[in-house]
């Protein structure tokens, strides 16, 4: 504002550019002031249960930039192309899909809508706010400081992770129902090749009360919290090719298949010592002794 007014001063004077140019000024900075505007779309698809709606809902409510989709849940066979156009009608340019199989495995969807890339999340571990019970709290409506562990810079798909999570989790300065204040901070760790979240609140202690030795700002952890396992990175948004695919990546279902096939091979390994201990008895018994008295 302070260049548009010594523009307008200069003009007066006849010694400055003309209107025109300072029309050029003033959207140029009106461009740089709406260049970071990210708001993100949230929804899910039939069949989720009240652990994975409140994950949602408490996501929601940590980032004011963030805009829960239509009431109606997104139908597990429709084509998740139909969720660009959602997040176009919704004015978002990133997606966070909430995809449920089976009723009991979920998988996380994080899209720059509508060009890519797209990341696909296999989701485990879920604790809500509801359940973990902490003593941390946040003003609503706060801009969060968003921290990624140095791990993140050490591999490319992890850069590109950390790129797609700053835009959808990094509330922009002015965004709708954002408050001025920064007063919780959102975690990104790796640790067993998956991706640990954990949010917490910034205290600050009365200078008062603060030792020589001790540090005035310490951390208290709000909640929720869950594990990421990245399971595929495509190219576009929701579809295209594919960049990254994890190889010790395991379905749910291989996963309960292989602890099924366990349980089948201790049972048959019984009833064969069964078998076995029967035929050992049978074998054991004496013939028949005619001296023996009846």
């Amino acid at each position: 504002m302070a260049t548009v007014f010594k523009l307008a001063k200069a003009q007066k004077e006849g010694n400055g550019p003309s209107s025109r140019e300072a029309h050029k000024e003033k959207n140029s900075e009106e461009q740089k002031a709406k260049k970071n505007k990210q708001r993100v779309l949230v929804l899910s698809s039939r069949g989720i249960n009240f652990r994975q709606r409140h994950l949602l809902n408490d996501l929601a409510a940590l980032s004011p930039h963030f805009k829960k989709g239509m009431d109606a849940k997104l139908d597990q066979k429709s084509q998740f192309s139909i969720l660009n156009e959602l997040a176009e009608l919704n004015n978002c340019n990133n997606c966070l899909f909430f995809e449920v199989r089976r009723k009991e495995d979920l998988y996380l969807w994080a899209s720059k809508t509508p060009n890519g890339p797209s990341i696909k999340f296999h989701v485990q571990n879920i604790h809500t706010m509801d359940e973990l019970k902490m003593t941390g709290n946040c003003l609503k409506g706060s801009r969060p400081i968003v921290s990624f562990d140095k791990t993140f810079d050490t591999q490319p798909h992890f850069s590109l992770i950390k790129q797609v999570f700053t835009h959808i989790f990094s509330v922009p300065r002015g965004a709708r129902r954002s408050k001025p204040f920064i007063d919780h901070l959102i975690s990104f760790t790796i640790a067993d090749n998956r991706i640990w979240f954990r949010n917490y609140q910034i205290v600050e202690k009365d200078p008062t009360e603060v030792e020589k030795n001790q540090k005035d700002i310490t951390l208290v952890e709000i909640g929720p919290r869950f594990v990421l396992n990245v399971i595929r990175i495509f190219e576009g948004s929701f579809n295209g090719a594919t960049i990254f695919a994890n190889p010790e990546f395991i379905t749910p279902t291989q996963i309960r298949r292989n602890i099924k096939a366990e349980k089948a091979a201790r049972y048959q390994s019984r009833v064969q010592s069964k078998e076995v201990l029967r035929h050992k008895l049978s074998a054991s018994v004496l013939p028949f002794d005619p001296m023996e008295r009846s």
